[in-house]
């Protein structure tokens, strides 16, 4: 596995990532996310070590058959960013997440969330931190990619209230007026826990319709350890009303 990591704050403030400044990126639509990885981010990483316009690239293997992901600070800015797949993987309902040796996506995003302790300044507490892959209708872009950042305030008092009642199977939890099915499990990392899996073998009809969910992962520090939340949102608001770009829990 080879790696890159720029400087977080240097590349957020050249704003490399805003596609939407070019004819290129116009024309592209819904296919911009794909196109920075696969044309820029990776050939440049794999040409001279330099992962630009993405912060940090991660690839195992040559030619057609390399797996790995990429990391690249939102359009919007703030303590938000993005980890997307370098092989093209069209989102949430894609069988290939869930095939027999598909990499864990989540687990990877979970390992880059330094990106926001770099982007703060100081750490930031596992319990602030959430990942997100938005649902078919929530979405902007057409290549899978999971949302990095802070919880906003009302979505980790609403995990610290309720958490403690959730267990291994999926149960109901309201988060701002929206249903969703919740999960505890443990561990300091996901690296047995595929959310995409969790969520396809562990709800009724879920695996026919992985289109229709948001799929959301929150940081916890339980009474019996570090552990997670995995929640899991049925026609709900995209992640981004889940997320805060300032992470004033940081403060």
């Amino acid at each position: 596995m080879r790696r890159a990591d720029s400087r977080v704050q240097r590349l957020c403030a050249c704003g490399i990532w805003a596609l939407a400044a070019t004819a290129t990126a116009h024309a592209l639509g819904r296919d911009q996310l794909r196109f920075i990885v696969q044309q820029e981010c990776v050939p440049h990483w794999l040409k001279a070590h330099d992962p630009a316009p993405c912060i940090s690239v991660s690839v195992r293997g040559l030619g057609p058959n390399a797996r790995g992901y990429a990391v690249i600070a939102d359009r919007k800015g703030g303590a938000h960013f993005l980890l997307i797949p370098t092989q093209s993987i069209r989102g949430i309902e894609s069988p290939a997440l869930r095939s027999p040796g598909a990499l864990n996506y989540f687990a990877a995003a979970w390992e880059a969330r330094a990106v926001i302790d770099r982007f703060i300044g100081r750490p930031v507490s596992r319990a602030f931190i959430g990942l997100a892959v938005n649902s078919i209708w929530a979405r902007s872009q057409d290549q899978l990619h999971i949302h990095i950042g802070c919880l906003r305030r009302f979505v980790y008092d609403t995990l610290q209230t309720d958490a403690p009642g959730l267990g291994p199977t999926w149960s109901a939890l309201t988060l701002h007026g929206f249903k969703y099915q919740g999960i505890r499990i443990a561990g300091s990392s996901l690296g047995a826990a595929n959310p995409f899996e969790l969520l396809a073998d562990g709800l009724p009809g879920a695996r026919d319709e992985m289109g229709e969910y948001t799929l959301f992962v929150a940081g916890m520090q339980l009474s019996e350890g570090p552990g997670f939340v995995i929640l899991a949102g049925r026609l709900v608001p995209g992640s981004e009303t889940l997320l805060d770009p300032r992470c004033t829990l940081a403060d």
